[in-house]
């Protein structure tokens, strides 16, 4: 099936806050824990001075605004695969971003469940830098299903990384390093402007793209605390509004400019 925008049926998701995210699945051995990243975008990330949360480079968008992808469903019981498919779903009715499945020899994101943690993909990549052809993967542990998390590792295959490394996170949030786990501190580095873009648009605190309190902590003390009173990071029931507003900037706005061309 393949899910375009806009969709009429509306899909309400049920959350048990006392659960909590499975975000320790996100916090693996990957960038920040959970970015599959090439070669040519770490050295983008670690070496300019400054960065935001979107990616720049329009050949990393997914070509027709669409995501090729084939779903390994021996990986995944009927429930999940719902699940991945709602997600899809849920972006596709918030944008122009279409979810098509592979056919023949398309380059395609592999949805798969066989490795541990929850981890994607960042951006459109069909050629490593020596010409090769790429794997591009999101994998969703037993762990990961949790609507918004499954979204979370969506947008980072549309080209989305975090929030709280955007550029000017240090106006919104402090970072307690004396609790981050030794080895563990590169995952709160900035990012830098010539990779990433925030399009405009404000830090947002409820972005599903925001780290938690206790990302990557030694001693279950937070590691990242909003400046703003109140403010709660770390969500992952879904899209706020800014990641929505985001994603049609990234994606939708170029394709509203040629049609009216």
């Amino acid at each position: 099936m393949s899910y375009t925008a806009p969709l009429l049926e509306e899909i309400e998701f049920e959350v048990n806050e006392e659960d909590g995210p499975a975000f320790d699945l996100e916090f693996g051995e990957y960038y920040e824990g959970d970015m599959l990243l090439t070669n040519k975008q770490k050295h983008a990330i670690t070496e300019a001075e400054e960065s935001r949360n979107g990616l720049i480079d329009g050949v990393k968008r997914w070509p027709e605004r669409t995501v090729i992808y084939y779903i390994e469903e021996d990986d995944f019981d009927e429930d999940q695969v719902k699940m991945i498919e709602s997600a899809m779903e849920d972006i596709a009715n918030n944008s122009c971003i279409k979810f098509k499945p592979k056919e023949h020899d398309e380059h395609a994101v592999q949805i798969k469940g066989t490795s541990s943690g929850c981890f994607s993909s960042v951006g459109f990549s069909n050629t490593s830098e020596d010409g090769d052809e790429v794997r591009q993967v999101l994998n969703l542990a037993k762990g990961c299903f949790r609507h918004g998390t499954v979204v979370h590792e969506m947008l980072h295959t549309l080209g989305f990384y975090h929030m709280q490394s955007t550029y000017n996170r240090d106006d919104f949030v402090k970072i307690i390093w004396e609790n981050i786990k030794a080895g563990t501190e590169h995952n709160f580095a900035k990012y830098n402007n010539d990779t990433v873009t925030d399009f405009g648009v404000a830090y947002d605190y409820n972005s599903v793209m925001h780290y938690p309190e206790t990302a990557f902590s030694k001693n279950g003390n937070k590691t990242i605390i909003p400046l703003q009173d109140g403010a709660k990071i770390g969500q992952r029931k879904g899209m706020s509004e800014s990641d929505i507003a985001k994603l049609n900037k990234m994606y939708c706005e170029t394709e509203k400019a040629e049609k009216a061309n």
